[in-house]
């Protein structure tokens, strides 16, 4: 099955549609229903049931999430991935690492308003271990976003956390000083890091990580989050994917699309991996007034 319905096209066909014919359509789609010969009467496979809901929700779901303030929006995506669980703490990774300082002490704010307690102590009361330090400290950064770094600081910082990634690896981020590093230094501080990390190891930071873990997660946002989003993307945008794995596509375009510059190279990098724009893969894998709410958030940054 495709991504998405075509609302009026299935309005106009079965809003027209006699009885008999929407039985003889029942009857030659055995992948939708399967017939009850002891009862006489066509039934839905629950997939297809499922499947339907989810598609009809995904349009519902992009335009309220679009309706709201950036900063409820993203208040509220760290809020689920507390009730998700640890499956989902990348997702608090995404807020805190993507935004920019003001929009990320904006869903702090917001997160007062809405759930009466900060972001931080939530987070706090809810992961444990030391996933924990980090994505507190991840969550209440104030990024210098200014045009200034200090190179020798820079290598300074590499060091520590090439030293960090090859005695520990993934426990690395238990490390106080690879903790101070990820969520105190500036954006611009950390591609210097990482050029000089990569010059003093002879091999990419990225490589050198799990990339299943939130230290992970955290780098690729910090370092490369287009190619980061363009992943996501991608796995939303597979045949295959799960229910869970779909829904990133409405979150990724209803964040990013206010934002030009960053949905612009987000743009070039999905191309530069893929062999094809996004707004063609978009058109061949989704329908509907889903597909045309996508296309339309994606031609605000053309």
């Amino acid at each position: 099955m495709g991504m998405g319905v075509d609302e009026n096209a299935l309005i106009s066909t079965l809003g027209k549609s006699q009885k008999e014919h929407r039985k003889l359509f029942r009857k030659a789609s055995k992948s939708f229903f399967v017939e009850d010969e002891e009862r006489a009467f066509e039934k839905c496979h629950d997939h297809f049931v499922r499947h339907l809901k989810l598609e009809f929700s995904r349009f519902n779901t992009a335009v309220v999430m679009w309706a709201m303030h950036p900063w409820e929006r993203d208040a509220r995506l760290v809020k689920k991935a507390l009730k998700k669980g640890e499956e989902a703490y990348n997702l608090i990774v995404e807020v805190s690492c993507t935004r920019s300082a003001e929009d990320l002490l904006g869903a702090r704010k917001a997160y007062h308003s809405l759930f009466d307690q900060s972001m931080e102590e939530d987070i706090a009361s809810h992961v444990h271990g030391p996933q924990r330090k980090l994505l507190v400290g991840l969550v209440s950064a104030y990024r210098y976003e200014g045009n200034k770094v200090k190179d020798d600081s820079a290598k300074s910082d590499a060091k520590i956390l090439a030293e960090a990634v090859a005695s520990s690896g993934e426990e690395a981020v238990e490390k106080d000083e690879v903790v101070r590093i990820l969520t105190t230094r500036s954006k611009l501080h950390l591609q210097h890091l990482y050029k000089h990390f990569n010059e003093i190891k002879g091999s990419d930071l990225l490589g050198g990580v799990s990339k299943s873990s939130l230290l992970n997660e955290a780098l690729i946002c910090l370092l490369k989050p287009a190619l980061y989003f363009s992943k996501i993307l991608d796995a939303s945008l597979n045949k295959d994917a799960d229910k869970t794995t779909k829904k990133w596509l409405t979150r990724v375009f209803v964040t990013r699309a206010d934002h030009s510059d960053e949905m612009n190279e987000i743009k070039e990098e999905y191309n530069n991996l893929y062999g094809e724009t996004l707004a063609q893969r978009i058109q061949e894998k989704i329908k509907g007034n889903y597909r045309d709410f996508l296309l339309t958030l994606l031609s605000k940054s053309d």
